[in-house]
């Protein structure tokens, strides 16, 4: 008996060493090919980027805007330099010369122009974007002079010029019928890589521009393999078919903690997470009728009721910083101390008595008037992290006398209900540090945001006019006070309920080199990226 069982755990040893052996080898020959493969838990999907269907990780290595967004601020990309007039309408910009599409078309002043003249032939798609709605005429003034005119000034204009779609570029050569709407002939941009070959919802193969404006990315080729999250995913890098895995644009992570915990400890991964970006949470809607979301007391309370401390170090590994308020301190504009609403249940009970919520006995659904204090809390069916929140959150809200119905659906669904206003309660997350303050707040006025959320507080109306004021005025104090005027009010009336702040996470080869992240939470400069 003994001899059979050290013969086992002999057999279990070799195996072990030879499944190390082969992922490094198989690391080793990715190395040496110069290449990178990640897992992806969905396909690239279509790489027009003047639409959203796409991933936009991917169509970042393909497509490049005017200027880029840095932690510096906005900074020179396919525009050398720009002027904006007095008035703050008029945008001209100095084109980089000497750049050519990836199948050899010039990029000038013309083919900003139709691309940009494309964008807007489809702006009702793009009208979540301010900018859209205000573009009055753009002209190709010479080969490398484009200008653009708003009906009324926007200063946010450069941060949405910016971002990685929809105001990207690709070749006319490729556009179909003259445009860019209804689809491509072809995926062709100015940027570091190129769309090699792509097999749906297998992988996808990028090649490095060899002839790229910004000098030839030192990784030959990129490839993005479809992989179902979790243990297929991990069991993937574990072998060596994948090296790579990041936070993809879906906010999904292929792996979870333990598997990254695993993965880094064998000395074969580094694991790299960058600043927050974005801020999830739950957005109560103010404006339902007879929604007890409507009482800013109940808002209010169900705050004082979420543990973002023990959810962050609990339920998200510490991957996640707790949140206290709507955007963290490094977002633009954001600076500003705002009361806090720590984890406090007796707090909450205290609030709702005081509303008129009454508990007849202890365990029981508090009533007023009537009416039950019971609400629906609306999660994305593929996050097992929000699934968890939720029932973390609903057992917290029980405590009090509130009765919370967790409902999981699609991120469409849940998207469906957020403009329709048809929720009391919903998990979402802020747009990301590329895009915010100004494209959140920007949602707070939106159909296709969050104006249902907050259609009920009685301050409304001055809230659309401090938007207004917050995104035309060129006066940088009148600006700054503007957003202070705007987070203290929403963050005043409890309407968004931070829980974390999240941002990007990587597992990478050990030998992998200049890592870096973005503003944008959705794509990476894998351009820079190198092994030793």
């Amino acid at each position: 008996m003994m001899k059979n069982l050290k013969w086992i755990a002999m057999c279990v040893v070799f195996l072990l060493v030879l499944a190390a052996c082969g992922n490094s080898k198989a690391l080793e020959q990715k190395k040496e090919d110069k290449n990178l493969t990640y897992a992806t838990s969905k396909d690239i999907g279509d790489m027009n980027p003047h639409v959203y269907g796409g991933s936009m990780s991917a169509q970042g290595m393909v497509y490049e805007s005017l200027v880029d967004h840095t932690q510096k601020g906005i900074e020179p990309l396919l525009a050398e330099s720009w002027d904006v007039s007095e008035d703050g309408k008029t945008y001209t910009f100095h084109l980089r010369k000497g750049v050519k599409f990836q199948d050899g078309t010039p990029f000038n002043a013309e083919a900003v122009k139709k691309n940009f003249d494309a964008i807007q032939a489809n702006k009702k798609l793009h009208s979540w974007i301010k900018l859209s709605t205000l573009i009055d005429r753009t002209e190709a003034k010479d080969e490398h002079t484009f200008v653009m005119t708003l009906k009324e000034p926007y200063n946010a204009t450069l941060e949405e010029l910016s971002m990685t779609r929809p105001y990207v570029f690709v070749s006319p050569k490729s556009f179909k019928d003259g445009g860019t709407k209804d689809g491509l002939k072809s995926y062709v941009g100015t940027g570091p890589y190129t769309l090699k070959s792509h097999d749906k919802d297998e992988q996808a193969t990028f090649e490095r521009n060899t002839d790229y404006w910004g000098g030839e990315p030192k990784l030959k080729t990129i490839v993005a393999k479809v992989l179902p999250a979790g243990e297929t995913s991990f069991l993937a890098l574990q072998k060596g078919e994948v090296n790579f895995a990041f936070t993809d644009d879906r906010g999904t992570d292929n792996i979870d903690n333990e598997a990254m915990k695993k993965l880094t400890d064998n000395g074969d991964f580094q694991l790299k997470r960058s600043q927050p970006m974005n801020t999830k949470m739950i957005v109560a809607n103010s404006g339902k009728k007879d929604s007890p979301a409507q009482d800013k007391a109940v808002r209010e309370a169900l705050w004082y009721s979420v543990d973002q401390k023990r959810i962050a170090d609990k339920i998200l590994d510490g991957t996640e910083k707790p949140a206290s308020q709507l955007f963290s301190k490094n977002v633009p504009h954001a600076n500003i101390d705002l009361p806090k609403r720590d984890f406090d249940l007796k707090k909450a009970a205290a609030l709702l008595d005081e509303a008129g919520w009454k508990q007849a006995d202890k365990g029981e659904v508090r009533e007023k008037d009537g009416q039950k204090l019971e609400m629906t809390l609306y999660y994305d069916n593929h996050s097992s992290s929000q699934k968890q929140e939720a029932e973390f959150i609903q057992a917290k809200a029980k405590e009090i006398g509130m009765a919370l119905k967790i409902v999981g659906e699609t991120s469409d669904k849940v998207a469906e209900r957020r403009t329709s206003g048809d929720y009391d309660l919903l998990f979402n997350q802020t747009w990301g540090l590329q895009y915010d303050p100004q494209s959140t707040i920007s949602g707070f006025k939106a159909d296709t945001g969050y104006k249902a959320a907050v259609s009920g507080i009685k301050e409304k109306d001055q809230l659309f006019d401090d938007i207004d004021t917050a995104l035309q005025t060129q006066d940088s104090k009148v600006q700054e006070q503007k957003y202070k005027d705007i987070l203290t009010t929403v963050h005043d009336e409890a309407i968004f309920i931070p829980i974390s702040h999240g941002g990007m996470t990587v597992v990478a080869p050990k030998d992998l080199e200049h890592i870096s992240f973005k503003q944008s939470q959705y794509e990476l400069p894998f351009e820079q990226m190198d092994y030793k």
